[in-house]
């Protein structure tokens, strides 16, 4: 490693004047970093640690010495980072197991060439000692701890999720399955702490299968990405299971495999049973954002149709927990999740324990993993008539977004409410509103990017339709130009207007690099639910919400904005429907 020292005493010396000097050095004398694994920049006093192809945005301090607790502030930054960070054991663990090397593309408009460029990351703090608690819980929960540490020792790191007042892991019974929920912020790097779990974990356990699960293909496709891109760390090629047939093949394995799939490929084709696939024990379930409904065991009843459409009957099905039990009795589960698991949810702790680690919205701030979020109500000046107004408070109290499809009730009002939400007039105030308020919001961060969150389809399309009357110059139908898109699907019936926005998955990939790229001209996006969770754009400043949400949804969505680039203050929210209002005790998390 290089460490760059400023002289203390010197009031001009500044990390950022250290990490400028090992760019310099990057440039003069390239030999010395041939087998660099990561450097470190600090005026004496405060430190901060970065890969060699990381921004200054992306060097961190090290804020513990001992992984117990944090170091008292009174403590100089490099005193904690070499005692911490490069003791002898934390040193060689975070080179062998915690840095991973990543390609991003670039295509120049003008000649088409592309351009690869491989970004080489390091693990902060938060994510080292939760990964390796994580392993531990594990290796306790699955038996394979044959010798299992000392229960104050293993779980007695950071700040404790009973520091929180939460429960902890600790207080789990060894061998009970459960290996716990992993609860880091949004934006904190949650996605690449799964991989460098997996990496860790395959060589702690006997060559164990571990199954990732999503509960949305797009969230299934950007997370496989992530693990497909590290699969030097890995070892082995990540699989993306096609379709049911596929997947059991997959974990009809005797050993190995890093399997991808989604929660409903575990749905029963008939019965309430899903048969047994693997009753191996070193299987390892790690499911992303644990906290959905979908992970329960909760039994309800159901109408079932013929293939007329036609009701002949009730049937019960359960929540997924239950047929991934059937499919996989004595697998080990792991659940991360971006947002708190809610103090009335009975089912993640059921199936995945307690929390292992948390590392909350007030800690990433703190420490420069995120951004702030503000929050700014625009309903004043967007006409919503007070039959509107109600029905969004009426929502806000009986919807549960992941219930929609099943509560009847619920969706005459939805339908109600996306008829006056949906309104020409209002849809032409909305366009109005968010044109001129981006526009000056460029003016102060010009290589900002903003998201729209649309009720509908329909009103996705007729809102770009709007914006692009006021703004012609931003409308392209190249895929490749334009500085607006609509990122959507369609279906068959929902007609030529909607349908002209329709995406395939390699349109959307296209799309989402040019998001991505803080010198492309797409700067605005609409979306109803794509893009909503996982996607990762840091230059991304502004999300306009148009749309009803609430609690874990809510949550994940405005992290979209909370991502770190260069000199950007802070993401903010902005609200045309008065629905984050009225979900206060969500937002205490998240802004």
């Amino acid at each position: 490693m290089v460490i760059e020292l400023k002289n203390p005493v010197d009031e001009n010396a500044t990390v950022k004047s250290a990490f400028r000097q090992l760019q310099t050095y990057k440039q003069s004398i390239a030999g010395l970093f041939t087998f660099n694994a990561f450097m470190v920049a600090s005026d004496g006093l405060e430190a901060k640690a970065g890969s060699i192809s990381a921004g200054f945005t992306r060097f961190m301090a090290w804020k513990t010495a001992d992984g117990k607790v944090e170091a008292s502030p009174l403590i100089g930054q490099l005193e904690t980072l070499i005692k911490g960070m490069l003791e002898m054991k934390t040193l060689l663990d975070l080179i062998r197991h915690f840095i991973v090397f990543e390609k991003s593309k670039k295509e120049d408009r003008d000649t088409g060439i592309i351009t690869i460029q491989t970004i080489k990351k390091l693990a902060a703090y938060h994510q080292y000692y939760a990964v390796n608690r994580a392993v531990e819980s594990t290796l306790r929960a699955s038996g394979f701890g044959a010798n299992p540490k000392d229960v104050s020792e293993v779980f007695e790191v950071r700040e404790s999720p009973e520091s929180y007042g939460l429960p902890g892991v600790g207080a789990q019974p060894v061998g009970d399955r459960k290996g716990g929920v992993v609860w880091h912020t949004q934006g904190s790097g949650k996605s690449l702490s799964m991989v460098f779990y997996t990496g860790k974990i395959v060589l702690a356990m006997d060559n164990p299968t571990v199954v990732v699960i999503t509960d949305r293909n797009d969230l299934d496709d950007q997370l496989f990405e992530t693990f497909a891109a590290s699969k030097q760390l890995l070892r082995q090629e990540p699989v993306q299971a096609e379709e049911r047939g596929h997947l059991k093949d997959l974990l009809k394995v005797s050993s190995g495999g890093v399997v991808f799939t989604t929660i409903q490929k575990f749905q029963p084709q008939a019965g309430n049973v899903y048969e047994t696939l693997s009753e191996r024990e070193n299987i390892i379930v790690i499911a992303d954002e644990a906290h959905r409904t979908q992970y329960g065991f909760k039994a309800k009843l159901i109408d079932d149709k013929d293939e007329n459409g036609q009701v002949v009957g009730k049937r019960i099905v359960y929540g997924f927990a239950k047929y991934l039990r059937d499919a996989l009795p004595k697998a080990t589960y792991l659940g991360f999740t971006g947002t708190p698991i809610e103090s009335t949810d009975v089912n993640t702790p059921a199936v995945f324990g307690n929390y292992v680690d948390v590392y909350d919205i007030a800690q990433a701030v703190e420490d420069g993993a995120t951004v702030r979020i503000f929050y700014e109500s625009r309903l004043a000046k967007i006409i919503l008539s007070e039959e509107g107004k109600k029905l969004v408070a009426e929502l806000d109290e009986e919807l549960n977004q992941e219930d929609l499809t099943e509560t009847q009730k619920a969706k005459a009002k939805w339908t109600q409410l996306e008829a006056l939400v949906g309104s020409d007039n209002r849809v032409k105030q909305v366009a109005r509103d968010i044109v001129d308020h981006f526009e000056t919001r460029q003016e102060v961060f010009p290589e900002g990017k903003a998201m729209v969150v649309a009720m509908s389809r329909r009103i996705a399309a007729d809102l770009y339709k709007e914006i692009i009357k006021i703004r012609p110059g931003w409308h392209s139908g190249d895929l490749k130009q334009g500085k607006i898109k609509v990122v959507m699907t369609s279906a068959s019936s929902d007609g030529p207007e909607i349908a002209k926005h329709h995406t395939t998955k390699d349109q959307r990939r296209v799309l989402a690099d040019r998001m991505k790229d803080p010198e492309d001209g797409l700067r605005l996006v609409i979306v109803r639910d794509m893009w909503l969770t996982g996607f990762d754009v840091p230059s991304m400043h502004t999300l306009y919400i148009d749309k009803p949400m609430k609690g874990h949804n809510l949550m994940q969505a405005i992290a979209r904005v909370n991502r770190v680039y260069k000199d950007k203050p802070g993401g903010l929210v902005v609200d045309y429907l008065g629905i984050t209002s009225c979900s206060a005790p969500v937002l205490r998390f998240g802004l």
